[in-house]
């Protein structure tokens, strides 16, 4: 089936992995040229999930908690001012990182992580802990990525509500980073085996979009409904921006 003929059925298509230059060291656009990029590509919404601490971040670590927090959260309120205008809806994110092992955590805002100094130093159990206290979700993003900064591939099966199966940097042909379909073909059985749910995201960190993410039939209305869709049974489409494959990582 036509990637067209999918979005007449999958109609709202949401990028669940993208990265602002205001916070994430390695993205080269701002909140809003993310924004307005995203629109105009056709999405309807964008989850903005920038490096914290454990990854590439752009923030000086050395920043009083509060300050930080503000500093981080500044790409996503940028975007979220445009979508606003624009009508994206724009959520809040966060890639966090552990010796290049790193997970998508929806769920949380700038408020809760003012609240919560604590989770700096938090190790992957207890941060899955912290945010599932708050009624989040923790995503074991590109599993099976290897680089020079990851130095090891570790799995926490018992930590995750889902993976991240479809990446598009991995297997979108335009992909000019990371390309390695493999890295998605791991991801996609490592979920099977453990029974987790799959996302997708093209891992974005320009406006020259992928189309990669996940399109529903319906648009989301807020972090929990996305968050609700992918624990519970809703009918969803995860892409690269070139394929397409069910829910449970079935290519159509």
């Amino acid at each position: 089936m036509k990637w067209q003929q999918i979005r007449d059925r999958y109609p709202y298509l949401y990028e669940t992995h993208l990265h602002t230059s205001q916070a994430s060291a390695c993205a080269r656009r701002s909140g809003e040229e993310m924004a307005r990029a995203a629109k105009a590509y056709g999405y309807t919404g964008i989850f903005v999930t920038d490096h914290n601490w454990g990854g590439n971040t752009r923030i000086d670590s050395g920043l009083p908690w509060k300050q930080w927090v503000d500093a981080y959260c500044a790409g996503y309120l940028n975007a979220e001012r445009a979508g606003e205008k624009l009508g994206l809806d724009v959520f809040f994110g966060m890639e966090a990182g552990f010796s290049g092992t790193e997970f998508l955590l929806y769920g949380i805002d700038g408020e809760w992580l003012k609240e919560h100094p604590e989770i700096k130093t938090a190790d992957v159990g207890n941060l899955y802990k912290k945010i599932k206290e708050v009624g989040g979700m923790m995503i074991h993003a590109h599993p099976f990525r290897e680089e020079y900064y990851i130095p090891e591939i570790r799995l926490y099966p018992e930590y995750a509500d889902g993976v991240e199966g479809i990446n598009a940097t991995h297997s979108n042909p335009a992909s000019t980073g990371h390309n390695h379909p493999e890295y998605d073909v791991k991801a996609l059985a490592y979920a099977r085996e453990h029974g987790l749910p799959l996302t997708a995201g093209s891992d974005i960190h320009s406006v020259e979009l992928l189309g990669g993410g996940m399109a529903f039939k319906r648009r989301l209305s807020s972090v929990q409904d996305f968050i609700q869709a992918v624990t519970g049974e809703e009918d969803y489409i995860l892409t690269n921006g070139d394929n397409c494959y069910t829910r449970y990582g079935e290519l159509i």
